[in-house]
């Protein structure tokens, strides 16, 4: 398991602190019966979200209250921003759904090929 980051109030300075995601296409959330709930792919606009999932994936064993509570301020001033407008943030939604009593996911990395 990776140690966890200590955190600041910025996401840009959070995420220079986080592993490459070099090499992976993306993330599958895969809930207690084996189905993929969520994924987040290595492209433009979730990238920021993919490091954090990978990260937290690293350093937890599953996405549980504590790992989402942790990827919640990893997430900085976005998180303030998604708790003000659901919906604007889906992969930090899911965050603050786990984190307030929501069922643990795995989280699945898939390699690009």
């Amino acid at each position: 398991m990776l140690s966890t980051i200590q955190q600041g109030p910025a996401f840009k300075d959070n995420l220079q602190q986080l592993p490459s995601i070099a090499g992976l296409q993306r993330i599958d959330l895969v809930d207690k019966t084996g189905a993929v709930v969520a994924e987040i792919e290595n492209k433009p606009g979730k990238q920021g979200s993919l490091a954090v999932y990978q990260y937290l994936n690293q350093c937890f064993p599953a996405l549980d209250a504590a790992a989402a509570e942790h990827g919640l301020a990893v997430f900085g001033e976005h998180t303030a921003d998604a708790r003000q407008r659901p919906g604007a943030h889906p992969n930090i939604d899911l965050l603050i759904a786990i984190a307030e009593g929501g069922a643990t996911l795995r989280i699945e990395t898939i390699a690009a090929h």
